[in-house]
């Protein structure tokens, strides 16, 4: 506390309130992925992963069921400070007493232990349909197959999982993020870039013929430059699904893995909120061209925040994780990533935007120079530790993590 009471201080002088910082913060809902848990491999498939993506790494304890993923969220979610929502993939359906349903087919029923899962943590859900790892996507394509029987599967999936979504809402009261995103695309330079974005844009009008309460259930469209195996062309291109997106007046999401490596995310957010009411993100970390690491406290993410926050969005902008690593403890990446995303939020709460924006507004790029170097060493750790003191949750989540490892993980064999 008083290290807190000397650090509120510092921040004064900069014209920054903490206290109102920590208010703020503290009702920020992040939705946390399940998919870091169990590298991406779901319950209804045993198909390998598939579509550009890939998990790498033999760490022991990787979660094998639902009851070993649900214990595994347990811990991280505990040792994460604020608001959170669990975020599932299509393909974490749980089948029970024998039963099966194909991906066309799933229903609520299939979801029903998520749901006691996240009512009982007074959480709420967001949702993905899987298009990927599965044996009906056909030459790496779904949505924008030729094969009209692999394209009418895939349509099906996509009716079946806004209906869940909408399940989801009611059930837990809190509004669903439903996410579109496909791997399809080529390896290797197209004849014919048209006809698949032709298909893809059919079958998202067909998907959303479905009726559904637009103000419990929001759709997003994911885009993406390329994948493993597919470096040449996708047919969900930022165009595409930008333009889509605002033609159909549903929710773009931005994935900051899913870009040239010299594109900003943060770059494109007030753009995009000129035009949209509503902005989605997966806040991930690119390296090269792999976009799934583990977030970091790094540069582009505090951007990614400050965007948001600078221009009063927080209740504009659905901000989840999306990240997967097989090499290091799957619990530590959530939590390590999860905070990192709250800290980004809470530097970007802690920035005197209002003296800033008049420094530049007036021209003084000098003294604005000054400004924005000095508060990158204003104490942030204090307010930080303040923010998990309040919220009941230890600074040293390694120790917890460490002991579930030994007492649980190691012994998934």
């Amino acid at each position: 506390m008083e290290r807190y009471e000397s650090s509120k201080n510092i921040y004064k002088n900069y014209g920054v309130d903490t206290e109102k910082a920590l208010e703020r913060l503290k009702d920020v809902c992040i939705s946390v992925h399940c998919w870091q848990g169990d590298d991406v491999i779901g319950f209804d498939s045993k198909e390998s992963l598939s579509g550009g993506i890939q998990t790498t790494g033999n760490y022991p304890g990787r979660a094998r069921t639902p009851n070993e993923l649900m214990a595994d969220l347990d811990l991280a979610f505990s040792l994460i400070p604020g608001r959170k929502k669990l975020n599932l993939h299509a393909s974490y359906a749980i089948f029970e007493d024998g039963e099966t349903a194909g991906r066309d087919k799933l229903e609520p029923k299939h979801f029903s232990k998520w749901v006691e899962f996240a009512k009982s943590r007074k959480m709420g859900i967001d949702f993905n349909p899987t298009f990927f790892a599965h044996p009906m996507v056909k030459d790496g394509l779904t949505l924008s197959s030729p094969d009209e029987n692999v394209r009418s599967y895939w349509i099906a999936h996509g009716k079946a999982c806004i209906k869940i979504a909408e399940h989801f809402a009611n059930e837990t009261g809190v509004p669903c993020v439903i996410n579109f995103w496909i791997p399809d695309g080529y390896k290797d330079i197209p004849a014919d870039r048209l006809a698949p974005r032709a298909r893809f844009k059919d079958s998202m009008d067909e998907i959303l013929s479905v009726p559904y309460d637009k103000s419990k259930v929001f759709v997003t469209l994911e885009s993406k430059v390329f994948g493993i195996g597919l470096e040449s062309y996708t047919v969900g291109s930022a165009e595409f699904c930008l333009s889509y997106s605002t033609l159909k007046g549903i929710t773009p999401l931005m994935d900051n893995g899913h870009y040239h490596p010299t594109e900003l995310v943060s770059d494109k957010i007030s753009s995009l909120l000129l035009f949209n009411e509503k902005l989605a993100l997966h806040i991930t970390r690119g390296v090269r061209w792999d976009s799934d690491h583990v977030v970091l406290f790094d540069d582009e993410t505090k951007e990614i925040a400050k965007e948001i926050v600078r221009n009063d969005a927080l209740d504009r902008v659905f901000i989840a994780t999306d990240y997967f690593d097989a090499s290091i403890n799957r619990i530590s990446a959530w939590i390590t990533g999860v905070r990192n995303v709250q800290k980004a939020l809470l530097f970007a709460l802690l920035q005197p935007d209002k003296k800033m924006k008049s420094l530049q507004e007036s021209g003084d790029f000098t003294e604005l120079m000054a400004l924005s170097e000095e508060i990158k060493t204003a104490p942030l750790g204090d307010v930080w530790n303040e923010f998990l003191r309040r919220e009941g949750t230890e600074p040293d989540y390694l120790t917890k993590v460490k002991k579930y490892e030994k007492e649980v993980l190691v012994k998934r064999v």
